[in-house]
């Protein structure tokens, strides 16, 4: 068995420099959807208070509990007190209009969260799966630590200001980057503009909901491609968003936090910016999707030859579109030959991007199909093929 080393593609292309983005967010990240290359990274990686973007990981939660069938739709979910429009932490905070002892469809408590920022429908999902909101911070740390957010910390299920919310950019940016495709039948409720609550139990959330139904997100309304995500705001952190666009078939997503202006449209202003400046300076070729065949590896003692690698998600690379840009290549590192039973999914190389000698992107190759071991007498003519010189 030996390292076998193949040249995929080979690409040229030259260019000059370009000016690094400015704005005045504590932190800004931006990264390539496909690639998950960095474009911009301010403060990326600072720990800093999200607001009502840490309703992302309330969202992820309840999605997980949709997808694996414990809820649907249409469930319907009591309000409790903690989430009753008379609370008093309720009274500056944005919300749905809730009262105690109603029902509200999941399919409403996700618009809520989503077009309103309802601290009190993160409640209601709270208190439904976990039993208390303080229970369900700890199913929020084991949701973050199983898609790769080891940093961020949770103390409650809003964004209200608590010591332990506390959240990075790059973080916020993997959170969205798993809501994106883990939940592609979810993710379109993202770019809803407007929401409108029909079933108020009081005539003063009647009023307020009729005043309150369009989204705070503004990006969705100003920039072509926008289709989400979340924003947030409190007097002391400033404000925040975590945004995502297509364009062209190229997705992009941004994350701002601590960034102090007048409201809502500067922070989408903001965003705008920061987006098209990807879309600008950077350019992303996606080479390989799953299900293409990269390469064939010869299988030692399988029932079949040959193993067809491929990857299990896009593997692309972003560069910028003005920086000198040579001898881009793409490789294939793998055993030859790989050793039976191989399992669909098993990793049994690498794709590599090198560009001048260096290594920028890399990605797991992996079986696309199963490959069992051949019996005993098919492992005997094998042993015999290789003494007398075959394969």
């Amino acid at each position: 068995m030996k390292k076998k080393l193949i040249t995929l593609l080979v690409l040229i292309t030259t260019g000059a420099a370009h000016a690094e983005f400015n704005t005045r967010a504590k932190s800004a990240f931006l990264i390539d959807y496909d690639s998950g290359a960095e474009i911009v990274a301010k403060n990326a990686d600072t720990l800093m208070p999200p607001s009502s973007m840490i309703k992302l990981m309330t969202l992820a939660v309840l999605f997980d509990e949709i997808k694996a069938g414990h809820l649907t739709m249409d469930d319907r979910l009591t309000v409790g007190q903690n989430a009753d429009y008379n609370n008093p932490v309720w009274a500056p905070a944005s919300k749905i209009c809730l009262s105690m002892g109603q029902t509200i469809s999941v399919r409403d408590l996700i618009l809520g969260l989503i077009v309103l920022s309802g601290g009190d429908a993160s409640v209601v999902v709270a208190e439904q799966l976990a039993g208390s909101e303080n229970a369900f911070t700890a199913m929020m740390t084991q949701k973050a630590r199983s898609i790769g957010m080891p940093m961020s910390t949770f103390g409650n299920a809003s964004g209200l200001p608590h010591p332990n919310n506390l959240m990075t950019s790059r973080e916020l940016a993997t959170l969205a980057t798993h809501i994106i495709t883990d939940f592609p039948d979810i993710y379109p409720m993202f770019a809803t503009r407007r929401f409108e609550y029909r079933d108020h139990q009081s005539d003063w959330c009647r009023e307020w909901g009729r005043t309150h139904t369009v989204n705070y997100n503004k990006l969705v309304f100003t920039m072509p491609g926008a289709d989400g995500l979340k924003t947030g705001h409190t007097d002391d952190g400033g404000y925040g968003m975590v945004a995502s666009s297509v364009i062209g078939g190229r997705r992009l997503i941004g994350v701002i936090n601590g960034l102090h202006v007048r409201g809502h449209d500067a922070l989408a202003a903001e965003m705008k910016k920061l987006l098209e400046y990807g879309y600008a300076t950077t350019t992303t070729q996606v080479f390989y999707r799953p299900g293409d065949k990269i390469a064939q590896i010869p299988v030692w003692y399988g029932r079949n030859p040959y193993v067809i690698a491929t990857v299990s998600k896009p593997f692309a690379v972003t560069l910028p579109k003005n920086v000198r840009r040579e001898n881009l290549r793409i490789l294939a590192r793998y055993d030859d030959p790989v050793a039976a039973p191989v399992a669909a999914g098993q990793i049994v190389g690498t794709v590599i991007a090198e560009l001048d000698g260096k290594t920028i992107a890399t990605e797991p190759l992996v079986a696309q199909s199963r490959v069992s071991k051949t019996q005993f007498f098919g492992r005997l003519v094998k042993n015999i093929q290789v003494i007398f010189g075959g394969r």
